[in-house]
C-alpha cells in the first residue's frame, strides 16, 4: 500500500501546479463543450421531463458569457467569502495568543492517546456547520499535532476526514438534512402524491454512522497514514513553535479566563436567541432553528466570537495594547492567502463553465440510466447507487444538486422494489460522503491544499489525494458494510 500511495503521490505531483490544472481544466471543458455539440450526447431531464444537450462556450454567445462572468464566477465563489470573513476573526485570535495558548492546554491537559479520537469527532460534529470545520477544525487539528510531537499533517487529515469524508455523519440536525428531506419527497410523491419525508428520516444511520467514522478515521490516521508520513522535519515557514509544550504563564491563564467569559456571555446570548420558541435568532416566520438567522449566519457567528475572544484575551494577556495591534492580526491572517486566492480563481472559473455546458448534468443521468438498466435488485443496486454517486461525487460537488437530478429516478424506482425514500436517501448520503477528500470539485479542496502546503511546501494535488484516498476507501467500504447490516436487520433509518 506504501508503494501504491507513493506511485499516487509521484503522479499526482508531477501535474501542472493546482492552479494551472485548473485553468486546462477550464480550457479542455471549452474545447470539449464545442466536440460535444458534434454528437447525438443528450439526456432527459428527470425533473422537468425536458432533453438537455451540450451548450458550446466555443460560440459568440458562449464567448460573450466567459467575458462578463470572469469577475462574478470568482467573487460568486461560494467558499471564498467564507474564508476571508472567518479568518479575520481567526486573525485576531491567532495573533493575540489565543490560539496557540488553548491548543497547548489541550495538549497539556488530553490523553495523548485519545488525540486522534477528539479530531475526527469534533470534525464530523462541525458538519452541523461545515465552514467550521474547514476553516477552523482542520488547521487547528494540524497544529495540535505538531504540538504534541506528531506529524500535523497527520492532524489535518485527521480532521478533513472527519469534517469532509464523514459529510453525513452527525448527532445533530443540520441546513442539509431538511434540503435533502424536501427533494426526496417531492420524488416519492412521483408514485405516492401523499408522501411525506421529514428532515430526521435519516437520523438514527446517521447518529450511528458519526461513531463509526470516528472509529475508521482515526485506525487509519494511526495505522495507515502517520506510518507513511514518517518523522516530521518543520521547515523554517510553517511557525511552529519550538516550546509549544511549555506550562501556561500566568498571564496566559488570565487571557484564557477573560477569553473563557467571552464564550460563555455569547453562549448566553445564543440560548436567549433560540431557547424561546419566539427566539430573536430563529426564523421569524415558522420558528424554526434549520431555516433561521443562526445558521445562516454561522460564519459571522465565527467571525464576531473569534475576534472578541481574540481581544479579551490579547487585553487581559497584554499581547494587544492598541487597537492597531488587532488590525495588524487581521492583515496578517490574510497574507497566507495569497496562493490560495490565485488557486481559486482558476478553480471557480472551472467549475462555472462545466456548469454552463451542462456535461455534468448529462453525465449524471446517463450514468443513472445505465444502474437502472444494469438489472441489480435488493441490496445489489443499493450498493451500486452508493457505488454511482461516489463516482458522481468526483464531477459534481453539490449534494443537493446531484440528489435533485437523482432522487426522481432512484425514489420511484426503489419504492416499487420495496425500499422507503428514507432507505435511498440513506444510500445516496453514503455514496455523496466518502469521496469528498479526493474530489478537486468539493468546493473547499483548494483551501485544503494551501493548509497543507504549510508544512510540505512542495506538496500538490497528489500529495493531499494519496494522503486522502485510504481514508476514502475505508470509508467507502465500511459505511457500505453498515448499510447492507442496517437493510439486513430491517432496523428503522430515522424518524417517522
Amino acid at each position: 500500500m506504501a508503494r501504491f500511495l507513493a506511485l499516487v503521490e509521484r503522479v499526482g505531483n508531477a501535474l501542472p501546479h493546482p492552479s494551472t490544472l485548473f485553468l486546462l481544466f477550464a480550457l479542455a471543458i471549452v474545447v470539449l463543450s464545442e466536440v460535444a455539440t458534434w454528437f447525438d450526447l443528450s439526456a432527459q431531464h428527470p425533473v422537468t421531463g425536458e432533453t438537455i444537450t451540450p451548450i458550446s462556450l466555443m460560440t459568440r454567445e458562449g464567448l460573450h458569457r466567459i467575458l462578463t462572468n470572469l469577475v462574478p464566477n470568482f467573487t460568486g465563489f461560494a467558499p471564498l467569502g467564507t474564508v476571508l470573513v472567518a479568518l479575520l476573526g481567526i486573525g485576531i485570535a491567532e495573533s493575540s495568543g489565543l490560539i496557540g495558548t488553548a491548543l497547548r492546554l489541550l495538549v497539556l491537559s488530553a490523553p495523548r492517546r485519545l488525540l486522534t479520537t477528539v479530531v475526527v469527532f469534533a470534525g464530523v460534529l462541525s458538519n452541523t456547520a461545515s465552514e467550521v470545520g474547514y476553516v477552523l477544525l482542520v488547521p487547528m487539528a494540524a497544529l495540535i499535532f505538531e504540538a504534541a510531537g506528531r506529524h500535523p499533517v497527520a492532524g489535518l487529515a485527521a480532521a478533513f476526514a472527519g469534517v469532509s469524508g464523514g459529510y453525513s455523519a452527525n448527532l445533530l440536525l443540520g441546513t442539509i438534512d431538511p434540503l435533502l428531506a424536501g427533494l426526496t419527497q417531492e420524488a416519492a410523491r412521483i408514485l405516492d402524491p401523499t408522501a411525506v419525508v421529514n428532515p430526521a428520516c435519516n437520523y438514527w444511520f446517521l447518529a450511528v454512522s458519526t461513531f463509526l467514522v470516528t472509529v475508521v478515521v482515526t485506525v487509519v490516521t494511526e495505522r495507515i497514514v502517520l506510518p507513511r508520513l514518517g518523522p516530521y522535519q518543520r521547515p523554517a515557514s510553517s511557525g511552529g513553535d519550538d516550546t509549544a509544550l511549555r506550562p501556561l504563564t500566568q498571564a496566559e491563564r488570565r487571557g484564557l479566563w477573560a477569553a473563557a467569559a467571552v464564550l460563555v456571555l455569547g453562549a448566553l446570548w445564543l440560548l436567549w436567541g433560540t431557547v424561546p420558541a419566539d427566539g430573536f435568532l430563529r426564523d421569524p416566520a415558522t420558528g424554526s432553528l434549520l431555516h433561521s438567522p443562526l445558521m445562516s449566519g454561522i460564519v459571522a457567528l465565527i467571525f464576531a466570537g473569534s475576534a472578541l475572544a481574540g481581544l479579551a484575551y490579547g487585553i487581559a494577556a497584554g499581547t494587544i495594547r492598541s487597537d492597531a495591534a488587532a488590525m495588524k492580526g487581521m492583515a496578517k491572517s490574510m497574507e497566507t492567502l495569497g496562493g490560495y486566492l490565485v488557486l481559486v480563481f482558476f478553480a471557480a472559473q472551472f467549475v462555472s463553465f462545466f456548469n454552463w455546458t451542462k456535461l455534468g448534468l448529462i453525465l449524471a443521468v446517463q450514468g443513472a440510466d445505465v444502474l437502472q438498466a444494469s438489472g441489480l435488485g435488493g441490496v445489489g443496486l443499493l450498493l451500486a447507487f452508493v457505488v454511482l454517486a461516489a463516482v458522481i461525487n468526483l464531477v459534481m460537488g453539490s449534494a443537493s444538486a446531484k440528489w435533485a437530478l437523482m432522487a426522481p429516478i432512484f425514489v420511484p424506482m426503489l419504492m416499487l422494489l420495496g425500499y422507503p425514500p428514507a432507505t435511498t436517501q440513506a444510500a445516496y448520503r453514503v455514496g455523496d460522503s466518502v469521496t469528498n477528500v479526493i474530489s478537486p470539485m468539493m468546493s473547499y479542496f483548494a483551501l485544503i491544499i494551501a493548509f497543507l502546503q504549510r508544512y510540505q511546501p512542495k506538496a500538490g494535488i497528489g500529495t493531499l489525494v494519496a494522503t486522502m484516498l485510504p481514508y476514502s476507501v475505508a470509508l467507502w467500504f465500511c459505511w457500505s458494510l453498515l448499510l447492507v447490516v442496517w437493510l439486513l436487520f430491517d432496523l428503522p433509518f430515522g424518524l417517522g
